[in-house]
């Protein structure tokens, strides 16, 4: 499974316009083969800033069902309008688990 984290900065006054585009384009995402399920998230400390993520399969299935697709063209068009600077998105995998107990340089909670 891989976790898309993109970070979106609308324009000051936009975010509504951008949350009513998200509803319009969430389809777009979520019926891509591979996509597992999104969640948009608000920032607290800038109201501006939003934070999608999405679990995909694989990156192939990223790549090749949504990315290249005409989907994420139309996901483009429909939030282009709110946005103040280019999304940035990153790529996260899981961290293999070391037999059932914490890891203290991977677990926050390990303790």
């Amino acid at each position: 499974m891989i976790l898309e984290v993109t970070l979106i900065d609308v324009l000051p006054g936009r975010e509504h316009d951008f949350i009513a585009a998200y509803q319009l384009a969430r389809p777009l995402i979520a019926g891509a083969e591979g996509c597992r399920g999104l969640r948009l998230k608000r920032g607290t400390e800038s109201a501006t800033r939003f934070a999608l993520l999405v679990e995909w399969d694989s990156m192939d299935a990223q790549d090749h069902n949504f990315r290249r697709s005409e989907r994420n063209a139309q996901w483009r068009a429909l939030i282009a309008a709110t946005l103040a600077k280019p999304p940035l998105a990153e790529y996260f995998t899981e961290l293999p688990e070391h037999a059932g107990r914490p890891d203290p340089d991977h677990d926050f909670f390990a303790g």
